[in-house]
Formats: structure tokens, C-alpha cells, sequence
């Protein structure tokens, strides 16, 4: 990541600007090269916009100060470019005892109106961690009240057994895995994706 093309050289189809930099005086291009997959893998840039939904049989788990509050193979995951997964769990296999709803709310334009949980157990909290579609778009019907966590923000989070990265930034929820390639969304020099 960060070959770096001066004014306006041309790219190829798997190299796309991420952000610039002033470098004595003169602006210049930072760019990154799509990480091609390996057998088994997904890339982030083969994902559409707008986003998929799709069911995900895959073993789900998220543990938070020490206790598994969630645990499935019926999550359902959405896939949008330059984004690792987020899976969106069913609320009978989260401990929903573990959730306090809070004021706190956002649009997403394909997702509809979310509302959000401050996850609690014993003395440790994490705020606004897991969000929901209470009444979402018609094309997200099926998450209906399912739930995302930020990994960033729990002890652990699974897919299969394997740990869990968070996708970088702290603003999106993705999950990456060894089976997922980037470059992702999120880091410094992204926003402009």
C-alpha cells in the first residue's frame, strides 16, 4: 500500500486514489493497489454498492468482559465495496439482558433509521456498541431488529473459531478475517472512497 503517483499518471483498474499529501510545495496523489484474493478469499472491491445482504451459516461469537454475550450460525452479513463484512445478529442468540437502549441514533441510506445499545457487564460498559434497524429499508427487511456490534468496542469477537480485526477507523463496524482482502475503508487518507 502507498505507491505514490505524481499529478495525473495513469492507473490501472486496481489502483485508485486514497488521499494526498504536500510534499515540498507540491500536492501529491497517495494511492493503494486492490490486494487481489487468494483462493478462499473475498475482496472488499469485487463487493457492490449499494450493499448485499446474505445469510451467513458461519459460527458467531462475541465475548465482553469476559462473558459470551452472543452466539450463532444464523447471522446474516452485508457486503458493500471497500468494506469488510458486518454481521447482524439474530436477538434470540445475544444475551439481551447484557443491552441497555440509548438515545443515540443514525441514517444509513440503504439501511434505513438505526437505533443503538450501550453493551453492560458487571462493571464494565461499552456505549453505543451494537446497533439495529428496528423498521428497516425494504431491501433489509430480513435484519429487522438483528443487531451489529463494533468489534473494536467487545473483548472478542469470532467467525469460525478465528479472532476477529476490527476494520480500521472506529466508525464502521467491519469484521475482517483471514478471508477477507482489502484495502479497507476507514483508514487514514479513505474518506474519500
Amino acid at each position: 500500500m502507498g505507491d505514490r503517483a505524481r499529478g495525473s499518471g495513469k492507473a490501472d483498474n486496481n489502483t485508485f486514489t486514497i488521499g494526498c499529501v504536500l510534499q515540498a510545495g507540491e500536492l501529491i496523489s497517495v494511492t493503494s493497489r486492490r490486494i487481489e484474493p487468494e483462493p478462499g478469499q473475498e475482496s472488499v472491491w469485487d463487493y457492490p454498492r449499494p450493499p448485499r445482504l446474505e445469510d451467513s451459516p458461519k459460527h458467531i461469537q462475541i465475548v465482553f468482559n469476559g462473558v459470551a454475550i452472543a452466539d450463532t450460525h444464523r447471522a446474516k452479513r452485508v457486503l458493500e465495496t471497500s468494506h469488510p463484512p458486518v454481521y447482524y445478529l439474530p436477538p434470540e442468540d445475544i444475551k439481551m439482558e447484557y443491552l441497555v437502549r440509548t438515545t443515540q441514533g443514525s441514517f444509513c441510506e440503504w439501511k434505513g433509521q438505526a437505533i443503538y445499545y450501550t453493551v453492560v457487564v458487571g462493571d464494565k460498559q461499552a456505549a453505543n456498541a451494537a446497533w439495529a434497524y428496528p423498521s428497516p429499508t425494504p431491501n433489509f427487511a430480513s435484519i429487522k431488529d438483528y443487531l451489529a456490534f463494533y468489534p473494536h468496542l467487545m473483548d472478542v469477537c469470532y467467525v469460525d473459531g478465528e479472532q476477529v480485526q476490527p476494520q480500521p477507523g472506529n466508525f464502521y463496524g467491519g469484521w475482517i478475517t483471514k478471508d477477507i482482502v482489502g484495502p479497507f475503508k476507514g483508514g487514514a487518507g479513505t474518506w474519500g472512497w
